[in-house]
Order: structure tokens, then C-alpha cells, then sequence
């Protein structure tokens, strides 16, 4: 039986950084994504194409975006939120495109200014616009355990909305604890009740550490054979319109997780760790998360940020 292999995409440079007051330079932005694909990682978030007015840290995506340095084997994706981000993105060399939805329509509807519906008839045109150019997109689902404003969200639901992304034609589907509050019991429901409706191959699992359960709940997801999962180097982000969020799952946290299980990631732990050092010394990042203290010294040492859009 082969062994099974574990695919982890690196979302600091959008996810991580979206949210920081302080504004990263572009060239600074440019040289993290550089060292993390030296570091092995091939699948790299680079920048939202989203209004600046909104998210002043992204203003710079295009110029990100057309800068990067290319390596064959690594892809530069983009999260957009319509068809005119993704022409945009597109235009500028993005390699993949990320569009978000939730599965809670209160959340949907402070994050994004429209329904679930309304939403994903919104990703049409970008998915036909990323089919033309031979990319693939992913999807995030937001508040896939939890919403802060509705609470606890029930597995079929988030199941109906990843079929309903999986039948408009989105080739991966990110479910992402949004807040942090997901148990690995309840982790594992939302998983099998959404792999009845889209094969578990396609499916991706983005876990916020609010509470320190991130990594057993990737544990519970790769046992039920979701094998793509985020990390965010140093543990960085967080969520605007999700009071309580903390930082993503560290890259680091994650990497260190599965070498223990035998499995190989590609990425160079030593590498990782003085990236995740230099990244937070960019931003004024705080300690608003376990994977701030704890997992760093763990590792031997941080679905998702959202976007709020304006009103259509």
C-alpha cells in the first residue's frame, strides 16, 4: 500500500498578514513568499485582489503578484472575491485563484455583504474565467464548526454548501474554523458528512488554534483521509468579522506534526523557523494565540482571514 502523502499550503503571506496595522513593504511581502518556497513549500497564498479600501495590506497585489519569483514546481495563487479580482489577478500571473463563502449566512452577510446564494453565483464568472486560463480554484467555507454570531453550525449544512461549490465546478474545498472553537469529535462529523457530498480528495481543512485544538483536528480530518491542509508561517492572522479569532495553525506546528508520524513534507523545518522568526518582526503581531508561545516551543521553536467587500 503506498504511503499516503500530505500537501500543505502556506497562507501567511495573505491569510497572515491581511489583518496587521502596520503596512509590510511589497518588497518585504516578495522576499517572504521567496523563502518559504526555499523552505519547500509549493503551494504559497500570495495576495487577496480585494479593494484596498477594505484591506489596505492587499493594496499592493498587483505589484506582489507580478514580482514574485517564479520557481517551477511552486504555484502563486490568489484569493479573489468576483471576476473582476480575478481578471485582475489573472493578469497579473496568478498560478490559482481562492474564492470564499460560509456557512453561515449571518457571517456570509457581514463578511461579504450578500447571501450564500447570492455569493456563490458570484464565483460562476471566475470559474469560467479560470477554466479559459487553465487554473485551478479553491474554496473557502468559513464558520464550517462554528459562526460567532449564530454558534454551533451543523454538519449537513456545511456539507450542502461545499456540494453546491463542488457542483459549480471549484476544484478544492477549503473547510475552515473560522474561530477556533472545533473539537476533533465534532471535526470528524463535519468530514464525513461532507465527504458523502464531495470526494475527500478535493477537500482541505484550514483550522484556526484558538484553543490549542488545531493540530487534533487535523488529525481527525487526515484519519478520515483529508490529506491538504493550511498553515500560516510564525502563526499569523486571524479573522475581522469573527470576534475571538485567534492566529491560524503555524506552518511550523503543522510540518512538525506529520514528520512525527513518519510522514515526509518536503519542507525544511530549520528553514521554516527562521522565516517565522523574521516574518513577525514585520508586523505588529501579538500574542493573541496559543501557537504564539506554545507551539513554538513545541516545534522546537502561526478560511481563513476574511474579506469584508462593499456593499454591490
Amino acid at each position: 500500500m503506498a504511503k499516503r502523502r500530505v500537501q500543505i499550503v502556506e497562507v501567511g503571506p495573505r491569510d497572515g498578514l491581511q489583518n496587521e496595522k502596520t503596512l509590510v513593504a511589497t518588497a518585504d511581502k516578495i522576499a517572504l513568499v521567496g523563502m518559504l518556497a526555499d523552505a519547500g513549500l509549493c503551494r504559497i497564498e500570495a495576495t487577496a485582489f480585494v479593494s484596498p479600501r477594505w484591506v489596505p495590506q492587499m493594496a499592493d497585489h498587483d505589484a506582489m503578484m507580478r514580482n514574485l519569483p517564479r520557481r517551477a514546481g511552486v504555484v502563486h495563487s490568489a484569493l479573489v472575491p468576483n471576476e473582476k479580482g480575478a481578471q485582475a489577478a489573472l493578469a497579473a500571473g496568478a498560478q490559482a485563484l481562492a474564492v470564499f463563502t460560509a456557512a453561515s449566512e449571518t457571517f456570509s452577510q457581514k463578511n461579504t455583504n450578500c447571501t450564500i446564494t447570492e455569493g456563490i453565483a458570484r464565483f460562476e464568472p471566475v470559474l469560467a474565467l479560470a477554466r479559459q486560463a487553465g487554473v485551478p480554484v479553491r474554496a473557502y467555507v468559513s464558520c464550517a464548526l462554528d459562526c460567532p454570531y449564530e454558534g454551533e453550525i451543523v454538519p449537513h449544512v456545511v456539507a450542502d454548501v461545499c456540494a453546491r461549490l463542488h457542483g459549480i465546478g471549484c476544484d478544492e474545498i477549503a473547510v475552515s474554523d473560522t474561530i477556533g472553537r472545533g473539537t476533533p469529535q465534532r471535526t470528524a462529523r463535519m468530514v464525513e458528512a461532507t465527504s458523502r457530498m464531495v470526494p475527500v480528495a478535493q477537500l482541505a481543512g484550514h483550522f484556526h488554534d484558538t484553543y490549542g485544538r488545531a493540530i487534533d483536528n487535523v488529525a481527525a480530518a487526515w484519519s478520515l483521509g483529508v490529506g491538504i491542509f493550511d498553515g500560516a508561517v510564525g502563526g499569523l492572522g486571524g479573522c475581522p468579522y469573527a470576534p475571538g479569532a485567534g492566529g491560524n495553525l503555524a506552518t511550523e506546528a503543522l510540518v512538525a506534526h506529520f514528520e512525527a508520524l513518519g510522514i515526509e513534507t518536503g519542507i525544511d523545518m530549520a528553514v521554516l523557523q527562521n522565516i517565522a522568526f523574521w516574518v513577525r518582526s514585520l508586523a505588529s503581531i501579538d500574542a493573541g494565540s496559543r501557537n504564539r508561545h506554545e507551539l513554538t516551543a513545541a516545534a522546537g521553536l502561526p478560511g481563513q482571514v476574511q474579506v469584508r467587500l462593499p456593499p454591490s
